[in-house]
């Protein structure tokens, strides 16, 4: 792929922390860390922000149940996305709490420029609200529950709330809206949620409800004394916070429209709808791409408390291992579609495609060369056109189809290529049997593992995104430097030969990825 300098900005969705993190989390995180990762590795300059939505009635009536300050709380439940974080190895540039200071002068500011824009208006509102949603719901939009209960359609309970607020002139942006999203065709993805969001706005918009005033946590609005900000108004502007707007001279200036945004299915209308209508109204660039992943399903069923098989991200990154939970939902789970997860699952794909077929491969490769050629790598040697056609598949995989795919935020289709390019390596070792060939033809044996050597350190760069601490293990069993493990190091025709004249040998290598065991007590799905 040609390479692109431009800087890239790249967000999570800014997780509400009324309780720990799920797997539903740690599965954003991972895919939107790939991504970040991905466009280093090609030499873009990349910033990926995320951080916690702190504010709202969730949060203030938690707090308040167990009879304690709501920042304390919101204290301790960040804390837990960040161990998160750092357990799943997420490579972001800056975690952001809607709590902090320098959040609240970033609300305030584009709160200032809607109002500028004479956007805002105070008025009453009356109608039914979600506090598990912490969203506003129009009449239609509801459904009957048991005892009489109202639903949302996200199936929580709605409640009719009357107070003062001011109110963002939302039904003045629906035309402008449709013209974004006809223009812009990328600007929701997958189209299923551009469809969605379409029929919603084209079915009318009224006027949104942005501010609070039966309770005190939140941002204060500017100039208006007892009012908070609606809770999506300041968490959206954490993407804006997190590169220091409204400082002219702060990363916002570089960064600023974000690549993509990347959520889960569930919150598209707030971040396609009210978002980009937020930004029109502050004069202010819309990000280029809104992505709603679909969930992760506790085999095949919805994750609740009430079922009891909500699932720990870091019970599982203890039992199976970081690299290994972060390929298995990259590989298995197509990316914008719903998909089902099982520790039995966890075992078979990190097994077949991690152990057994990757791992194998480096580890009778780096053996071979250790015990045969005393470790000694060289590029004195005569290609056979088996030679030259494995390393130009493998290389076609790494510098253009895997990037391709991930790049469309197609990963499960880029690891295909990359476990096809695995197999045919592994093709080759027992086609070329190099074991054999140590008695019957040395320096034939000796162009194959010379071969392979290549190979895996591709396959291992590539990969390496996805897997950074095995792949980082490996490549340094093989002696490539820690600069030379991106894209660009793809495109050096003279890395071996250098290796070689180095003096580097390859030692008695480690093995990078441990099978894995079932659970105990649990069987084969």
């Amino acid at each position: 792929m040609s390479e692109n300098t431009e800087p890239f900005y790249i967000t999570t969705a800014i997780s509400y922390p009324n309780g720990r993190p799920h797997i539903g989390h740690a599965y954003e995180a991972i895919a939107t860390d790939v991504m970040a990762r991905c466009q280093r590795a090609r030499g873009r300059d990349v910033r990926l922000i995320t951080g916690t939505d702190e504010h709202g009635l969730k949060m203030f009536q938690t707090a308040r149940d167990q009879g304690r300050a709501t920042i304390d709380l919101a204290n301790e439940m960040s804390g837990y996305f960040r161990e998160m974080y750092a357990r799943l190895n997420i490579s972001y540039d800056n975690f952001m709490r809607t709590s902090d200071a320098a959040h609240h002068a970033a609300s305030q500011a584009i709160w200032r420029a809607m109002e500028a824009n004479g956007d805002l208006y105070l008025d009453r509102y009356e109608g039914w609200y979600s506090v598990r949603d912490e969203a506003f719901y129009d009449e239609s939009e509801l459904t009957d529950g048991e005892g009489g209960i109202r639903l949302s359609p996200q199936g929580t309970p709605v409640d009719w709330t009357v107070e003062e607020s001011w109110f963002f002139r939302l039904s003045n942006y629906q035309d402008k809206l449709l013209a974004l999203y006809n223009d812009n065709p990328d600007f929701i993805r997958p189209e299923s949620r551009r469809n969605e969001v379409m029929r919603f706005v084209e079915g009318g918009l009224k006027d949104l409800s942005v501010s609070r005033t039966s309770f005190d946590w939140g941002v204060p609005v500017p100039d208006s004394p007892g009012h908070v900000m609606y809770v999506w108004v300041d968490a959206l502007t954490t993407y804006l916070s997190g590169l220091g707007y409204p400082d002219p001279d702060s990363d916002f200036g570089k960064f600023w429209p974000a690549n993509i945004h990347m959520i889960g299915k569930d919150i598209v209308r707030f971040h396609t709808v009210y978002w980009p209508a937020f930004l029109m109204s502050a004069n202010l660039p819309l990000p280029k791409q809104v992505f709603g992943h679909g969930f992760l399903l506790n085999r095949g069923e919805k994750m609740s408390k009430s079922l009891g098989n909500v699932v720990d991200p870091m019970a599982l990154a203890d039992q199976f291992g970081v690299d290994a939970l972060r390929y298995y939902l990259l590989r298995e789970v197509s990316f914008g579609q719903d998909g089902t997860y099982s520790a039995e699952a966890i075992v078979r794909t990190a097994n077949a495609d991690l152990a057994n077929s990757f791992g194998n491969l480096a580890q009778r490769s780096l053996s071979m060369i250790f015990k045969n050629l005393d470790g000694n790598l060289s590029a004195d040697y005569a290609p056979a056109q088996d030679d030259v056609d494995l390393l130009a598949d493998i290389a076609d995989m790494a510098a253009v189809r895997l990037p391709r795919e991930f790049e469309q935020l197609a990963f499960s289709i880029g690891l295909e290529d990359w476990i096809r390019a695995v197999f045919a390596c592994n093709q080759y070792v027992d086609t070329q049997a190099p074991w054999a060939l140590r008695k019957t033809d040395p320096e034939r044996m000796r162009a194959v593992l010379m071969t392979l050597f290549q190979a895996v350190r591709t396959l291992a760069i590539a990969i390496r995104p996805v897997v950074p601490t095995a792949a980082d293990k490996l490549l340094d069993q093989m002696g490539i430097a820690e600069d030379a493990r991106d894209s660009a190091a793809l495109a050096d025709n003279g890395w071996f030969e250098n290796l070689a004249a180095s003096g580097f040998t390859v030692g008695q290598p480690v093995p990078i990825f441990p099978r894995l065991d079932l659970p105990e007590g649990e069987g084969e799905a």
